[in-house]
């Protein structure tokens, strides 16, 4: 049997773990949340527990189109069995109405009570399969300018909400960049996702942000066809900890990066040797901005069945 290369095997993208059409996805793109849930599985239920992942995804995307959208990822590098479903909520609006799931949805709660294991394995629901006090979350708004506290102005995001208070809209991340939206990769159509973090200092939270942003302006125009990248805030959790989501082709289109790095183009030139910090506050580049040691990398792939070796459901 030939060996198979990588010009025979393509990993899908994430939007094809879900009948939906394209339109009808919602992404890292098109989103106004993402809800990062994250868990361990078992070793042993590790095939059950990406097939009630999978199902449990599959529902929601077409009970609650145009509310959420769930993918599932794996780590690329990293900690095996751990998976990442991205929540891609319309808004928090939109949370509320998930919320009623609990109760109200019968084919939601036939998913997870449904008996999972067999028998002779010992039973049980998914709650078996997955390591207890594992799952963690991280809730992420698409990142503009004057969140948190960072403009002395008004903004044209801010309005009245009609009941006397003041409503912040939060764009969307596609309005981050120029790039035409058929050639923006996103969570659902990207081969790789890398999730950057890293924590601003506090002193440096404004120019830290538009740091941030004017490196998403520079790659995306750079590095378009191959990366896209968007900026993210962290809702709840910890303050001025952002997040970039740099959506690759595939694993390959790292080489991509390495290299706009290492032709150093004016644009990405001006972005990295810039004065972000006034002299009058001690001067300095965006290294100054950031805790150090606070900023790391983690790399995902969308799950797909025969990855790492996993069974499919059966009819998949």
């Amino acid at each position: 049997m030939p060996v198979p290369t990588s010009q025979d095997f393509f990993i899908p993208s994430a939007q094809h773990q879900t009948t939906l059409p394209p339109e009808k996805i919602l992404h890292s793109a098109n989103s106004g949340v993402i809800v990062e849930r994250v868990g361990q599985l078992h070793a042993e239920f590790r095939s059950e527990g990406r097939q009630f992942g999978r199902e449990l995804a599959e529902y929601l995307n077409t009970n609650y189109a145009g509310i959420v959208s769930v993918f599932v990822y794996e780590e690329t590098f990293g900690v095996k069995d751990r998976l990442h479903f991205l929540m891609h909520l319309k808004s928090f609006d939109a949370y509320e109405t998930l919320v009623q799931m609990g109760t109200q949805d019968a084919g939601w709660r036939d998913i997870m009570m449904r008996p999972r294991i067999p028998e002779e394995r010992g039973g049980g629901t998914w709650d078996r399969m997955f390591l207890d006090g594992g799952l963690k979350e991280e809730v992420l708004i698409p990142s503009t300018f004057g969140m948190y506290g960072t403009a002395d102005s008004r903004l044209d995001t801010v309005r009245e909400d009609g009941s006397g208070g003041v409503r912040f809209d939060v764009p969307t991340a596609q309005l981050q960049t120029d790039v035409p939206a058929d050639e923006i990769l996103h969570s659902a159509n990207c081969g790789i996702l890398m999730h950057r973090t890293g924590e601003l200092n506090y002193a440096f939270r404004a120019e830290g942000r538009m740091f941030a942003r004017a490196l998403c302006d520079a790659w995306n125009e750079s590095l378009k066809g191959h990366a896209t990248i968007f900026l993210y805030e962290e809702a709840f959790g910890k303050s001025d900890r952002i997040h970039h989501f740099i959506h690759l082709k595939s694993l390959s289109s790292y080489y991509t990066l390495m290299g706009l790095r290492a032709v150093n183009t004016s644009a990405t030139r001006e972005v990295f040797t810039k004065q972000w910090i006034s002299d009058e506050r001690g001067g300095g580049g965006w290294e100054r901005m950031f805790v150090q040691g606070s900023l790391g990398d983690m790399a995902l792939t969308p799950q797909h069945w025969g990855m790492y070796a996993t069974q499919a459901a059966e009819g998949e």
